[in-house]
């Protein structure tokens, strides 16, 4: 046998080995990539859960504070009705009662409403952006 023909196992043992290096480090690329964008959604989620979570409570403070402030409408109510001498008295005091709990009711509605929509905004957003980033990442 001459060198030439125990040089080419060489040869194609060490391209076989150069072919496996390059796969290999492919797939550790991968797997960085992979993990770095896991970490980077779980991030996020954590990110919109805690959002959620202040945006409800910051909810419910503002639902309890209403309900206070309603119970201490209709008590102070009651209370007026206690002192009426006639029945054209209990009406208009009914009627006044009626439209400033209307009118009370109406600006507490549009407070939660805009709770509610600053909640999703905010709860979204993150979520939102991080789904275009992913979606616009060369692959």
């Amino acid at each position: 046998m001459n060198s030439t023909t125990k040089s080419k196992p060489v040869h194609i043992a060490q391209q076989h080995r150069d072919t496996m290096e390059k796969a290999t480090e492919s797939s550790r690329e991968a797997f960085e990539t992979i993990g770095a964008a896991t970490n980077e959604a779980a991030n996020v989620m954590k990110t919109s859960c805690s959002t959620a979570l202040q945006g409800m409570q910051d909810y419910n403070s503002k639902v309890v504070e209403f309900t206070q402030a309603n119970a201490k409408s209709y008590v102070e109510f009651v209370q007026r009705l206690a002192g009426v001498k006639s029945p054209s008295e209990f009406i208009e005091g009914s009627n006044e009662h009626v439209h400033h709990q209307l009118t009370t009711m109406t600006e507490q509605a549009k407070q939660l409403t805009a709770l509610a929509q600053q909640m999703f905004l905010s709860t979204t957003e993150p979520l939102k952006t991080s789904f275009a980033k992913a979606t616009l990442a060369p692959r």
